[in-house]
């Protein structure tokens, strides 16, 4: 039995029969299922053909900020067995087929949150000994401009975002930035981008990643799952292969505080503030934990446009918690270059 391509707009049809012929020929598509979740706003499909499954994804729009070259970074993370086995990638298209994967809870993972982390860690050593992804641009000067498109973009009241500007300058000019240390990056592996599948771990969607700085995935590796000293120090060994310096835990601490910042960037740069809504007075939001605990209790909507600005609204809270917090000094006086 053939199966027709109605579930998939119309606009997107034509692209998806392209990529599953060229992937699989005549052979028929015997079964397709929309699959919800993500944050790109790509489509996904689980296809059948030839009694095995796939994932069908379809990028659904092309944005100012997108990356060129997801699918180069995509291929090789594949090769490297980090990203699902890749059967077709057409970038023209935005269109890409892989091997569908069983998906189990990171709450399930054996051994628990240090031996995930040193997984984690040690998946990300792999990843940055690729071939170097291509070049994007320099992580801080992208974070800048972006900080800058928020504060102009009206959504905020005057001066409300002065204090992360003025933050993340100092962090900035503390954070020594060298090209040569460069490597292949997912710039996004926070727990929905990371798939279990009950044997291992695989990293997906790599619509952000280009080259970058070697400690931005593990420092969104830490913030997510190294809730205690004792497991960012096992993450970092895991991926260094031993114990980390001073030095590098500062900078590991640095590199947190940036990444908080971005992701409060590229929330709001997706959302903006809610329509008809007077700009952003104040700061004001709940905390990670909470709410985590709230979306898992049903008081947030995926789709609500007001969910994800609080999230964002989170992101910008903790960037400011992470400048003030004991020791962050202190880290910027270990890593500050000095004359």
């Amino acid at each position: 039995m053939t199966v027709h391509l109605d579930r998939i707009p119309a606009p997107r049809r034509e692209t998806a029969a392209a990529a599953l012929s060229a992937a699989f020929g005549s052979q028929p598509l015997t079964a397709i299922q929309p699959v919800l979740g993500g944050g790109s706003g790509a489509l996904a499909y689980r296809v059948e053909v030839g009694g095995r499954l796939y994932l069908l994804r379809l990028e659904s729009g092309r944005v100012a900020l997108r990356n060129p070259h997801q699918y180069t970074c995509m291929q090789t993370a594949a090769d490297a067995g980090i990203a699902p086995p890749l059967r077709y990638a057409d970038a023209t298209r935005g269109a890409a087929i892989m091997d569908f994967l069983p998906q189990r809870s990171l709450q399930t993972y054996p051994g628990g949150p240090a031996r995930l982390l040193g997984d984690l860690g040690s998946l990300t050593g792999r990843l940055q000994a690729t071939p170097t992804f291509p070049y994007v641009g320099d992580y801080p000067v992208v974070l800048d401009r972006m900080l800058e498109r928020l504060r102009k973009s009206g959504g905020f009241a005057a001066g409300l975002l002065d204090p992360h500007a003025e933050n993340f300058a100092r962090l900035r000019a503390a954070y020594r930035w060298d090209a040569a240390t460069l490597v292949s990056s997912h710039n996004d592996p926070n727990p929905g981008n990371i798939l279990y599948d009950g044997e291992r771990l695989w990293l997906i969607d790599w619509e952000t990643a280009f080259r970058n700085d070697p400690l931005v995935d593990i420092a969104i590796f830490a913030e997510n799952f190294a809730a205690t000293e004792e497991l960012e120090v096992a993450l970092l060994e895991a991926w260094g292969g031993q114990p980390p310096s001073r030095e590098l835990r500062a900078r590991l601490t640095l590199m947190r505080a940036m990444t908080r910042l971005y992701y409060a960037a590229l929330i709001f740069s997706g959302v903006g503030a809610a329509q008809g809504s007077a700009p952003i007075a104040d700061l004001h939001a709940p905390t990670r934990e909470q709410f985590w605990a709230d979306a898992a209790a049903g008081k947030y909507k995926a789709s609500d446009p007001r969910t994800i600005q609080t999230l964002g609204m989170i992101y910008l809270a903790t960037f400011l918690e992470s400048v003030t917090a004991p020791g962050f000094e202190e880290a910027l006086e270990i890593v500050r270059p000095h004359r």
